[in-house]
């Protein structure tokens, strides 16, 4: 359970949360905010964020709120400067945010993949861009070393009927993190990428297949929450989907193949 009395200053943490508005995202922020931490939300519904941190007022965590559009680069660079100003640094980068759209082969349609990569994987290069800076100084600050970490998903690791856009924008994701973890080591940063399974979520809601292991908000935010208290490399679950889906990832591409056009429907 979270602890409802503020941690010591040297576990609480500054960190900036994007997409923090709804889904996983809503449930990590106020997660965070309830263990104590000081807690930049980032959206573009001021609405949903000022109601997360209304909500988390009288508990022992900070937010500060900035309603960002992340495909604005200036503006999150402003972000940036607003987070330097009031916190001095960045403990964790928590990114979040994401979309999803299905392809139709059939009406191959290149602005839906750009609009996906758009959101899933571009901005996360331009926040990463702002962000860094601030966890060099956390690093200089000394203490625990401080994280950048992204949510992918578990459809990085296997192509999917539909996902060209989704998962091939979330491999970009996983693939980047996993590179720039090794650029970032010498600077005292470590890095975390997410790969969650299905979870219920109002973006998930709007699947139209089954969604096999699925998993609550709670019990991602709880997985994500462990696996970046421990530093872990690669978060992933539930553990029995995402193995799962790692093993098929392994095998040779005729028998992806022959399991993916299974999937595949008309």
């Amino acid at each position: 359970m979270p602890s409802q009395a503020r941690p010591p200053a040297t576990t609480r943490k500054r960190i900036w949360l994007t997409g923090a508005s709804s889904g996983i995202g809503e449930g990590l922020a106020r997660r965070l905010l309830a263990d104590g931490h000081r807690v930049v939300l980032s959206a573009r519904s001021t609405d949903k964020l000022k109601a997360i941190a209304a909500d988390a007022e009288q508990g022992p965590g900070d937010a500060l709120v900035i309603t960002l559009d992340l495909t604005d680069r200036d503006a999150i660079r402003t972000a940036a400067r607003q987070i330097e100003e009031d916190f001095g640094g960045l403990d964790l980068m928590l990114l979040n945010a994401g979309t999803c759209e299905y392809l139709d082969a059939r009406d191959f349609e290149a602005d839906l993949i750009h609009r996906v990569f758009a959101t899933n994987f571009q901005a996360a290069v331009d926040v990463i861009e702002s962000a860094l800076p601030l966890l060099r100084t956390a690093a200089a600050q000394g203490g625990e070393r401080p994280q950048l970490a992204a949510v992918s998903s578990a459809s990085a690791y296997l192509p999917l009927p539909r996902a060209e856009a989704y998962g091939a924008s979330k491999a970009a994701v996983s693939y980047f993190l996993e590179s720039l973890r090794l650029d970032l080591d010498a600077q005292g940063i470590d890095v975390s990428v997410i790969h969650p399974g299905f979870v219920k979520t109002p973006l998930t809601e709007r699947n139209d297949f089954p969604m096999p292991m699925q998993v609550t908000v709670d019990q991602a935010v709880e997985a994500i929450v462990s696996g970046l208290a421990r530093h872990r490399l690669d978060i992933h679950f539930p553990r029995r989907f995402t193995l799962l889906v790692k093993l098929l990832g392994i095998l040779p591409p005729t028998l992806r193949r022959q399991i993916g056009l299974r999937m595949t429907r008309d």
